[in-house]
């Protein structure tokens, strides 16, 4: 495995390991994503076996120990494994995630009282000269997960989309490339979408907020008409997986996306 950390936006930082075999031959990365503030905050954690690297990425940008904020878009091993690893790793730092995850999950399992956050709420990250805000915005069951959300910067436009967007392979950090037909092919092989409907109705609300950069959790970043992409995604769904499609083919174990 390799594990590489590059600025998507400013003070932006994509954290990605790829592992080859998941996937095989193009292989699938697992993605966290730093936000450099006066109050540091990451989005994902990695499962609990990548911590080490993670964690070694990170530290090239700011002190471990600095980090305030643990975020993730749903409670499951590749997005918050390493959860409590990074508690005890920085003292100060706090969980925060949607309402719903805390009452439901994050209470038992953080090793740390979570900050529960409402639908739409902003978590201000400080700052004099730079200063990030990040809107809490919950996606239930997109795509996938009860208390599922992403989160928003405002400054940047940067949408922490989570799974959105999930394709196979070790590509470039950011592309302004088409991510559609790749998205497409990583749902025919893993079918992780929960519902069909609310996923294209959740990613045609959210081309609303304009993003310029989508922080996609596998694969490459993107940069360009966020919007467009969104709704390009949503409607590729929609034609592609039909409410009358049938789980032939479903893949095997060995293309379950967790090392």
């Amino acid at each position: 495995m390799e594990t590489r950390i590059d600025e998507i936006a400013e003070r932006i930082y994509r954290v990605s390991t790829h592992v080859p075999e998941i996937a095989p031959p193009a292989g699938f990365t697992f993605n966290q994503f730093l936000v450099d503030a006066e109050e540091p905050l990451i989005f994902h954690t990695g499962m609990r076996q990548l911590f080490p690297v993670v964690s070694e990425a990170i530290g090239r940008v700011v002190p471990l120990e600095r980090l305030r904020w643990v975020t993730f878009g749903h409670v499951e091993a590749d997005e918050c494994g390493a959860m409590n690893e990074f508690l005890a790793a920085a003292p100060h730092a706090k969980v925060a995630h949607n309402t719903l995850g805390c009452l439901v999950s994050l209470n038992d399992l953080a090793d740390r009282p979570p900050v529960p956050m409402d639908d739409g709420e902003v978590l201000d990250l400080g700052g004099r000269q730079v200063r990030r805000r990040l809107r809490n915005i919950n996606t239930p069951h997109v795509p996938h997960g009860w208390e599922a959300r992403v989160l928003f910067e405002e400054q940047t436009r940067t949408l922490f989309c989570g799974d959105l967007f999930t394709h196979l392979g070790n590509g470039p950090a950011v592309t302004g490339a088409d991510l559609v037909e790749p998205a497409l092919q990583a749902e025919q092989l893993f079918r992780q979408t929960s519902c069909l409907t609310a996923a294209t109705a959740a990613l045609r609300a959210l081309a609303e907020l304009r993003p310029r950069t989508l922080a996609v959790m596998h694969g490459s970043s993107f940069q360009g008409d966020g919007e467009a992409a969104l709704n390009a995604l949503a409607d590729a769904m929609e034609e592609r997986f039909s409410p009358e499609w049938e789980f032939a083919g479903v893949p095997s174990v060995s293309a379950n996306p967790h090392p």
